[in-house]
């Protein structure tokens, strides 16, 4: 299990482009990180880094705790995308089943998924249906029915309503408590203790 996580001197180009470089800092168990910066600093392509999904130019992301950084990965961490992933033409609870299944969730933590992101009288609706803060709930809800230990999370809150934000931030609130980790891309405060990284400045 991951215990820490270090980004060690870090760069990371997107083509000709150098969005940052010599980015250092480290994430503790219980700990919320928001990075923040303008748009197109690179914020995703540093979640993306953390995910294993892009080469940074220069530096390292370490994990602590875990003996290779892929299996940490693949087992371990959340990384949700500020595009939902959902497919339209299935109901919500078949891409529930799929998103949280690939993850290793149980019936049991989907149903506890669906309770705690109230998506009960949503499940037998196809998704195209759904609203954007609805879409995003459903997407949430593969982090309470599969819990990893690092959440990496791209613009979470956007779509979602000052009701929902709140919710949002006790499951947060909650994950951080049980010694899980979390890196956030907003440009909204998490609704949630935290400490901020600037990217890009």
């Amino acid at each position: 299990m991951i215990s820490h996580v270090h980004i060690e001197d870090l760069s990371i180009r997107r083509g000709e482009r150098l969005l940052f470089e010599h980015l250092s800092f480290a994430v503790a168990p219980g700990e919320a990180v928001a990075l923040t910066g303008r748009n197109g600093a690179g914020k995703t392509s540093l979640l993306r880094a953390i995910a294993g999904l892009l080469r940074p130019a220069a530096g390292t992301v370490r994990f602590e705790g875990v003996a290779e950084a892929d299996e940490a990965r693949s087992r371990d961490l959340h990384l949700l995308g500020h595009l939902d992933g959902l497919k339209g033409g299935r109901t919500a609870r078949e891409e529930l089943a799929f998103a949280a299944g690939w993850c290793g969730a149980d019936s049991a933590g989907l149903a506890r998924a669906a309770e705690a992101l109230d998506l009960g009288r949503l499940l037998d609706l196809e998704v195209r249906k759904l609203s954007a803060g609805q879409r995003r709930r459903l997407s949430l809800a593969r982090l309470v029915a599969a819990p990893r230990t690092l959440w990496l999370l791209d613009e979470p809150l956007a779509p979602l309503d000052s009701i929902w934000r709140e919710r949002v931030g006790a499951l947060i609130a909650g994950h951080l408590a049980g010694g899980g980790m979390l890196l956030a891309a907003v440009h909204d405060p998490l609704p949630a203790p935290h400490r901020t990284v600037e990217v890009g400045g």
